[in-house]
């Protein structure tokens, strides 16, 4: 039990030193890694998994900032992807992100879904989708560094599936995949909403967090020209 408060504990903090995080290393120049939680629901368990592997990212190294985007409260509408215009009365978010995440400081690029029935959210879904303005604009993309985070209402609910989704999308922006590297070295993280929160799930937290130094450690030696 101590240590499942632990882990509450960590995600709370994690999840709240994002905005001050960023801020501090965009003033300082720092390498930057942004964590972006596809889930409508608002500073649940999505958010707190992205939050876990940007907190483990930013141990890394000091000259690591992170940002945490939960796309909870945008609107990302789907269709302008397909060149069809807003519905009377839509509101269209989406700009607001471009110059965000293609900016140079942005190395690292982290995207986590919810399953639902298999695969991604919906809102997951369009903002893959409407990233085509970034081929459209040169590839702003390219060379980034990406990780994918999934969370499923069962240990094998389909987070392999919804990572391997996300990451084929990832790799149409040419960006660089990595996974949850060592010691379990698989597709990316995946985590169990166990009993409703992923504080119960140490292992697949452990999956976060060693993404998120994977993250950084490719952003890093990128940054360094290596």
């Amino acid at each position: 039990m101590e240590g499942m408060l632990d882990r509450r504990g960590f995600l709370a903090a994690a999840g709240a030193a994002m905005a001050a995080g960023a801020a501090e290393g965009q003033a300082a120049g720092a390498v930057e890694i942004v964590g972006i939680s596809c889930s409508p629901r608002k500073g649940k368990n999505t958010a707190r998994a992205v939050a876990a592997c940007l907190e483990a990212a930013k141990g890394v190294d000091q000259r690591i900032a992170v940002e945490l985007i939960e796309l909870a409260d945008l609107s990302i509408p789907a269709q302008l992807a397909a060149g069809l215009p807003l519905r009377p009365g839509e509101k269209d978010d989406f700009p607001g992100l471009v110059p965000r995440l293609a900016r140079p400081s942005v190395r690292g690029i982290v995207v986590g879904s919810p399953v639902y029935f298999g695969n991604m959210s919906a809102l997951c879904k369009a903002f893959l989708d409407r990233c085509i303005a970034f081929r459209k604009q040169g590839f702003a993309l390219s060379n980034k560094v990406a990780g994918v985070v999934a969370v499923g209402g069962a240990r094998n609910g389909g987070q392999e599936l919804v990572v391997q989704s996300i990451q084929a999308a990832l790799m149409c922006q040419e960006m660089i995949i990595v996974g949850d590297a060592r010691p379990s070295g698989r597709f990316g993280a995946l985590l169990w909403s166990k009993g409703g929160d992923v504080a119960n799930d140490p292992d697949g937290l452990k999956t976060a967090e060693n993404l998120g130094k994977r993250v950084a450690q490719v952003a890093l030696m990128l940054a360094a020209g290596r």
